[in-house]
């Protein structure tokens, strides 16, 4: 009974204990205290370098969520593409044939596990929306009615595009009309007797050029740039060597339905646009004037410049292989400063000399004749 006794007691002054701790008074300094506290341990917490440090887990679940956001973006960035990809040219919007074309098209199968697109892209060279003038030929060029023939008014629109560096074209829905009508041969510039009978010294013949290849290699594929009517790809047909030929239409003239009439292939490229194939596929590649002074100018909006000049000689060289030939034909220089361009240009490419000959121009009608370069020189196998 005692011990209960003294337990209500001692109960009843704790009591009195915690009435006197629970007063107004205290209770106030005591939230003051834990309010000042909490924020001093918040504001330790965030300027400590360790504030920023993630861990591993945290750090892969916020990478994972950054690439699913910017994937987001990216779709969403195809989209708008669409409408903003292009700028408006003079006569108003695009036509809607191009504005569908250059819109980003799912893949039927989803993602590619290779190259990760979902979205096939449009391929359009920068050079179409350059100036104006281009923009409204590529404007005319993609306006037709779908599902229809191609109106007849566009038949000279792809080679004046081409020309100016405009490639590649966007495709049509429009159906071909078929070939033009084809000129003489004698207006196309044919010629039987180049290269195959001696006629200048700068000029060489097929048969000593074969001859050259060296450690036991036989040329069997050739390249042959702004070959015009294709007589060297079909002097080379003769010889078992077969040879892809870039050409453009000139003056009107339908030189690849004419190219392709002699059993040719033309391939329709200008000197401006990178070659369409992989590095080292060809034995022999043929350059001549039109080449090395077209070569590169129109998508740099400059002609002959020294840029231009090495940006087509890279490109030549590419797709050339080791030990392959490099043929330089009858190449005019209407100023010693170009032709030691192209030589301290071929000079860096250490390229052995197999034939080289230089020589006067006459008839030029100047000052300062224009002089001719010619050779042939084999690529260097390079580690």
């Amino acid at each position: 009974m005692g011990s209960v006794s003294l337990n209500v007691a001692s109960s009843r002054r704790g009591g009195r204990r915690l009435a006197w701790l629970c007063s107004s008074a205290l209770l106030n300094l005591l939230v003051l205290l834990s309010l000042l506290s909490t924020n001093l341990l918040a504001l330790r917490a965030f300027l400590s370098p360790r504030a920023h440090s993630v861990p591993a887990a945290g750090a892969a679940n916020l990478s994972s969520s950054s690439a699913a956001i910017s994937a987001q973006v990216a779709a969403i960035a195809r989209e708008i593409d669409a409408t903003r990809l292009v700028p408006r040219h003079g006569g108003g919007a695009l036509p809607p044939e191009l504005l569908l074309f250059l819109s980003p098209h799912a893949l039927p199968l989803g993602r590619d596990a290779r190259t990760g697109l979902t979205h096939m892209p449009a391929s359009v060279a920068h050079a179409c929306f350059r100036s104006p003038p281009t923009l409204a030929l590529l404007a005319a060029f993609a306006t037709y009615t779908p599902h229809a023939a191609c109106p007849r008014r566009n038949a000279t629109l792809p080679h004046r595009l081409i020309s100016k560096a405009c490639e590649p074209l966007p495709r049509r829905r429009c159906l071909s009309r078929g070939p033009r009508a084809a000129l003489p041969a004698s207006n196309m510039g044919v010629d039987s007797h180049r290269w195959v009978k001696p006629r200048h010294d700068h000029e060489f013949l097929i048969d000593d050029v074969l001859r050259l290849a060296g450690g036991g290699s036989k040329i069997r594929i050739g390249f042959d740039v702004a070959g015009g009517a294709a007589n060297f790809a079909a002097r080379m047909r003769e010889r078992g060597v077969t040879v892809f030929t870039t050409v453009l239409d000139s003056a009107g003239k339908p030189m690849n339905e004419f190219v392709a009439a002699r059993g040719l292939f033309p391939l329709l490229l200008s000197p401006a646009h990178r070659f369409p194939f992989y590095d080292g596929v060809f034995d022999l590649v043929h350059v001549g004037t039109t080449a090395l002074a077209e070569g590169g100018s129109p998508a740099l909006g400059q002609a002959g410049t020294e840029e231009a000049l090495e940006f087509f000689m890279f490109d030549v060289d590419r797709v050339l292989r080791a030990r392959g030939l490099l043929w330089i034909d009858s190449y005019v220089c209407h100023s010693d400063e170009r032709r030691q361009l192209l030589v301290r240009l071929i000079g860096r490419f250490g390229y052995k000399k197999l034939k080289w000959v230089t020589g006067e121009k006459a008839g030029t009608g100047s000052a300062k004749p224009a002089m001719y370069l010619s050779a042939v020189l084999e690529k260097p196998a390079r580690s």
